[in-house]
């Protein structure tokens, strides 16, 4: 419920509205003015707490203000007006922000969306987007939301972690950091598998430091969140057709276009649909090192979702000639899971290899509770790959 500074802030941002034409004085002055001259009554802190609502209302996302401040939040959760969750290190709790009511949720979601050319309405009640500091955002409406409008806000960290930080988190252990270093550096494409919220992207990151620095890098995604160090990378962002349905560039669009960028590696930040073919292509032919992340419960599931995607594609190909492409292109697939206590981990590491039915997989590396266990070498071609290439 509303208490009664912020029915008072609503008030004054409907004020401010009325002065808009006092375009040459900057809005925070505008905001202090008018809660000076109409809540005059007011104790100095409750003014100066006046003055952050109704600037919150004004050209922020209001209660949500202060969720973001908190640079632990990896997660927000919107559910309707009342109800809003916050993931923190791994874990959902329930913030004290709300809204105060729908309308209000509604003004912030239309203050995300606008300036990026987006609307939602009962015509096209799901958008997503992404907020100038690179933050994700999912909005869904009624009547396909029954509770509401849901805002959903994935954080964006404007430096990646880095594999000795994962070391640290316990994403990934000494021997295993070791390991990968030698598969990146080694040239092997690799795969990073996981559910929502596994870490995924992070890992993927993180496994891209092992890049050499000489190396000239594209990055394709949806979304822009990879951060990569390197002194020679292209990031490539797709982009959603515009309100009236034109203008639309996918994925598969940017990974034909890298292939024509001279690229040493091609970093597909997700692969979701019919670009799946185009990056195996890219793989087999050249293209050795390079890195993506598809969501899949196991690496057996990886492999077939991403075979699956592939024959997505409007190209007349067999299935098995697709299922061979896939055996060829991936090398090793690096399972990440959510466990119980919030920690992402590295629970799996399966080396891919071509078998006269279709794609096997053989455990390489595997997280038995907490106990890390190496199961196999890497077959003998790998490993003369990786000799090869040290």
């Amino acid at each position: 419920m509303k208490d009664s500074l912020d029915e008072l802030a609503e008030a004054l941002r409907a004020r401010l509205l009325e002065r808009a034409s006092d375009g040459d004085v900057p809005l925070d002055a505008r905001i202090r003015a008018v809660v000076d001259a109409e809540a005059a009554v007011l104790s100095a802190g409750q003014r100066e707490e006046l003055v952050r609502r109704v600037a919150e209302r004004s050209f922020g996302l209001g209660p949500l203000e202060a969720v973001l401040a908190d640079p632990a939040v990896d997660e927000v959760m919107v559910n309707g007006p009342g109800t809003v969750w916050i993931e923190r290190a791994g874990r959902i709790e329930r913030a004290g922000a709300g809204f105060g009511s729908e309308a209000e949720l509604r003004h912030v979601i239309e203050r995300i969306l606008a300036p990026l050319g987006r609307r939602v309405d009962e015509a096209e009640p799901l958008a997503d987007a992404r907020l100038p500091d690179g933050s994700r955002v999912n909005v869904i409406i009624p009547p396909l939301s029954l509770q509401g409008p849901v805002l959903t806000i994935r954080r964006f960290r404007r430096r990646g972690l880095g594999p000795g930080e994962l070391v640290e988190l316990g994403t990934l252990d000494a021997p295993l950091h070791g390991f990968l270093e030698q598969c990146v550096r080694g040239r092997l494409n690799v795969l990073v598998s996981g559910g929502t919220g596994s870490g995924k992207t992070t890992t993927l990151n993180a496994l891209s430091a092992f890049i050499h620095p000489g190396e000239r890098i594209v990055t394709i995604e949806d979304a822009a969140e990879l951060r990569l160090q390197q002194p020679h990378v292209i990031r490539l962002e797709s982009r959603p057709p515009n309100l009236e349905g034109r203008g639309e560039v996918s994925i598969r669009d940017l990974v034909r276009n890298a292939l024509r960028m001279r690229p040493d590696r091609i970093v597909v930040g997700e692969v979701r649909g019919a670009e799946a073919l185009d990056m195996l292509a890219a793989m087999t032919t050249g293209h050795d090192g390079s890195l993506s992340t598809v969501h899949a419960g196991s690496a057996e599931e990886a492999l077939r979702r991403v075979e699956t995607l592939a024959l997505m594609a409007d190209v007349a190909l067999p299935h098995g000639a697709v299922r061979d492409q896939v055996a060829g292109a991936i090398d090793l697939v690096l399972h990440q899971a959510r466990l119980a206590d919030g920690r992402r981990a590295v629970t799996a590491v399966s080396e891919v290899s071509r078998l006269a039915g279709g794609v096997a997989t053989r455990e390489v590396y595997v997280l038995r509770g907490e106990r890390p266990c190496w199961r196999a070498a890497l077959s003998e071609g790998l490993a003369a790959r990786l000799a090869a290439a040290a």
